[in-house]
């Protein structure tokens, strides 16, 4: 009973130091009310579709090691010498191909910020202003760095860095995270920093997934073969050396085909975007469709779950790429299933996310300032 009276009477002492107004001296600088912060982070885009737009975002993009795993003597002349005077207008013409002209910029910057603006209404309606949400492009802009000053300037002392990649990779996941704390080591006061995992198995990403699925082809005309999930490819070497990409990425086409219950066989995986001559992760997806085509599944479905917002890679690569080969090899109907993007499944998911993996910056803040005010009142 001792031990009993003793605690309570120091927590009700140290209620009613809290309760009390803290004084500062006058000539105190400005603080800032405490909040928590989360930048949501993806890949990156080029300001514009012309050469030197495009050459400054891939130079930036491919002198990355964790993209481009090559030593930097061998890699850089064919980098600054080849790739970087040819691939700029090739890709140039991909993006133009699906720019958003009414922004004057690309699809993946149109909807990265409208996930972040729908994320962060969702938290306003659950937490007030006490969590400021912002978004970020690994390349390109907006960038990381200056994205995490700005939270720190609203009174962030706490941030949580998001990659918006559902499947852990080094050359995604890893180098986002990198690119931030790159940003705190010029910091004098750093904020406290939490990074969300890869969540390719979170039972509401598959569901919003699996919702997507059954949405989009309802409202068909047709009732695809197969529905093929195509993740980005990587090296093959990548994956020899200890990245889990390829694991994760089979992980979410088994859960999607599991929570859709189709038969066997009907949904499959592939990967897309290869380049150079070395072996990347197979099967690769221009393959795989011209294959299905020839074996008679001439009315197919292409979903890209590896992305958690539409970019050149789906809008044009699977959409015209992938399709010409389909339709090229035998194939009658092809339908593109888009990314999840700002759909309010997805964005809600999201929120959810960040508020579970937020537990203790602001749920604990909530309970103690519920707990505060309670004890206040039956004071």
């Amino acid at each position: 009973m001792g031990s009993a009276r003793y605690y309570a009477a120091r927590r009700d002492m140290e209620v009613t130091d809290i309760m009390q107004p803290i004084s500062k001296p006058a000539d105190h600088p400005p603080v800032s009310a405490r909040r928590v912060g989360v930048l949501l982070m993806n890949l990156g885009t080029p300001e514009a579709t012309d050469y030197w737009s495009m050459r400054r975002y891939l130079k930036e993009f491919l002198s990355d090691p964790r993209v481009i795993e090559v030593p930097k003597a061998v890699w850089w002349p064919v980098l600054n010498g080849i790739i970087l005077t040819v691939r700029p207008g090739k890709s140039g013409h991909a993006y133009k191909s699906i720019w958003n002209e009414e922004r004057n910029e690309s699809p993946l910057k149109t909807v990265t910020r409208a996930q972040a603006e729908g994320v962060a209404a969702a938290l306003a309606a659950r937490h007030g202003d006490s969590v400021v949400v912002d978004w970020a492009m690994r390349y390109g802009q907006p960038a990381v760095g200056p994205a995490i000053q700005r939270l720190k300037e609203q009174g962030c002392d706490r941030i949580l860095l998001f990659p918006l990649y559902p499947q852990y990779s080094a050359t995604t996941t890893a180098t986002a995270n990198d690119q931030a704390f790159r940003q705190l080591m010029t910091m004098r006061w750093q904020p406290a920093v939490r990074t969300v995992p890869a969540y390719h198995d979170e039972p509401g990403y598959i569901e919003a997934l699996a919702r997507s699925v059954v949405r989009h082809i309802a409202a068909l005309d047709h009732t695809p073969d197969v529905l093929l999930a195509s993740f980005h490819g990587l090296p093959k070497v990548y994956l020899d050396r200890g990245d889990p990409y390829h694991c994760f990425c089979v992980k979410t086409a088994r859960l999607l085909a599991e929570r859709l219950g189709w038969e066997p066989g009907r949904v499959q995986y592939s990967f897309q975007s290869r380049f150079g001559k070395a072996e990347w992760l197979k099967p690769y997806t221009d393959k795989t469709v011209e294959e299905l085509a020839r074996a008679g599944k001439t009315k197919i479905a292409v979903i890209a779950p590896g992305f958690s917002a539409d970019c050149v890679e789906t809008l044009e690569e699977i959409q015209f790429q992938v399709k010409d080969a389909f339709m090229a090899a035998g194939g009658e109907r092809f339908t593109y299933i888009p990314c999840l993007n700002d759909h309010p499944d997805h964005v809600i998911f999201l929120a959810d996310l960040v508020e579970r993996e937020l537990g203790g910056w602001v749920d604990g803040a909530g309970a103690r300032a519920a707990r505060d005010a309670e004890d206040h009142v039956t004071a």
